[in-house]
């Protein structure tokens, strides 16, 4: 698919890819999140995403669920620690409609004191049933272990105490601080012209006066690993290895990425879930991810265990670990992987909304649009001692902090 693009005089770049389909996709989204969060205000880029939907100059709540509901989209949300996203999907019929409206709650919401209330209780519910979660919590409690003293190593979600102190004014303060339009993507995928497109957001996103960001993020200090026991009333024990690792602009990053497939990644076949959950029984799930950041990334391995089998789990973890560091892929085993990952990105390139998110994601801080042969050929050209010299660099056991729930 090929994308075009285009910068309204405000600063918002607007990303525009054409196909065929009746179904159309477009979102908005902000380089803002909870990094950018300053003291006192842990949770409000979260908070703020539940409550544009609560209300604009022109529109209430129900009247901004049903928009386009009433003509069969969808209308959601959701905060990352550096972006927020508002997106939908509709039938291509209704692009005006679908614009107007997330111009309308992005940009018009006010935020009505009464809705603030009831949304604070729908968000500590949030809060609740995810520490009823150990298998997702811990996730959040390994990225604070990583960047201990930080806003990136905060909760999404915040805290009860700081959530009861959010007010219109705090919200208020915040957006203008860090709803920069020169940070702002417009990306759509549908049957529509991109002068279209491009002439239907600058209707509406191009009234937004500039906003330029002037103030830098707070910069990510250097950390030693960390090792950590936390006491939980759990059947399973759970467990997060991992480690700081390349950014979104690296050039090991598609190294990384091959690296974490082959480990644990999404294939029943990687060596993670064969070794631990196929030929010993030991874990219902182990899995892997790599995630880059603007700045930083973050590369762990999660899984939970009986604690019978914890500890023959964990040396089967690091086994695994040892020998991607200590032994080169040969030659059939390097060719699978490269066939494996380019067609999971094939078939993951053929869900229009997840791609939409990923080129408007990879735009906000590139301007670029990564086209899928040239990211193919990328992973073509890797070579077993490159992934051996990654490995090197991310998997020893020195290297990698641990969280242990018991």
């Amino acid at each position: 698919m090929i994308f075009e693009s285009h910068t309204l005089s405000n600063g918002i770049r607007v990303v525009h890819g054409r196909t065929n389909s009746p179904v159309a996709y477009a979102c908005i989204m902000i380089n803002a999140g909870t990094r950018d969060e300053l003291d006192g205000e842990h949770g409000m880029a979260h908070f703020i995403e539940h409550v544009l939907f609560k209300g604009t100059k022109k529109r209430r709540a129900y009247h901004v669920m049903s928009r386009l509901e009433d003509v069969g989209g969808e209308l959601n949300a959701y905060t990352t620690k550096e972006e927020t996203v508002v997106h939908s999907t509709f039938l291509k019929e209704n692009y005006h409609r679908a614009i107007e409206l997330m111009f309308d709650i992005t940009f018009q919401s006010t935020f009505p004191e009464k809705e603030l209330v009831k949304e604070k209780v729908v968000v500590l519910d949030e809060i609740n049933s995810y520490k009823d979660s150990p298998s997702e919590l811990i996730f959040d409690d390994f990225e604070e272990l990583l960047y201990p003293n930080h806003p990136f190593g905060r909760n999404i979600l915040g805290t009860k105490k700081s959530l009861k102190r959010f007010t219109r004014n705090h919200i208020f303060k915040f957006i203008n601080r860090v709803y920069n339009t020169d940070q702002m993507v417009f990306c759509s995928i549908g049957n529509i012209s991109f002068s279209r497109v491009v002439k239907l957001a600058d209707r509406y996103f191009g009234t937004v006066a500039p906003n330029y960001r002037t103030v830098n993020r707070c910069a990510i200090k250097p950390a030693l690993p960390v090792k950590k026991e936390v006491k939980k009333k759990t059947f399973q024990q759970h467990c997060m290895v991992g480690c700081r690792t390349y950014h979104l602009h690296h050039d090991n990053r598609i190294a990384m990425y091959l690296l974490n497939n082959v480990l644990g990644g999404p294939g029943q076949n990687s060596r993670l879930n064969l070794s631990m959950r196929e030929r010993n029984g030991y874990a219902y799930t182990v899995e892997s991810s790599y995630m880059p950041y603007s700045d930083t990334g973050v590369f762990n391995i999660y899984f939970g265990s009986d604690k019978e089998n914890f500890s023959k789990s964990v040396d089967v973890l690091y086994g695994e670990l040892n020998l991607l560091c200590n032994k080169k892929l040969g030659v059939q085993q390097l060719i699978k992987a490269k066939r494996q990952l380019i067609g999971q990105l094939a078939i993951a390139s053929e869900n229009n909304e997840a791609l939409m998110l990923n080129v408007a994601r990879k735009y906000l801080f590139s301007s670029t649009v990564e086209d899928f042969d040239e990211l193919n050929a990328k992973i073509d050209s890797l070579t077993a001692q490159e992934l051996l010299q990654v490995a090197k660099e991310n998997f020893f056991p020195e290297k990698l902090s641990t969280l242990i729930y018991v």
